[in-house]
């Protein structure tokens, strides 16, 4: 899998997974909170698959050429 998330992407999609986590917990304490855990996962990973089928990249990094 190569990263298509840059720095700031990732930050913000894991503080906003925290903040809809915290939801189970805090708050409503919805079973559908834990739907945080994804921009969690993908922003600790520094990679998400629907980037990857709409053709986004925010991670700035480019393809070396041939």
């Amino acid at each position: 899998m190569e990263k298509n998330e840059g720095n700031i992407d990732r930050i913000v999609r894991v503080t906003a997974g925290v903040a809809i986590l915290s939801l189970a917990f805090i708050g409503p304490q919805t079973p559908w909170a834990y739907i945080g855990i994804v921009p969690i996962l993908t922003g600790m990973m520094g990679w998400c698959p629907l980037y990857r089928v709409f053709g986004i990249n925010t991670c700035g990094l480019k393809k070396p050429s041939k």
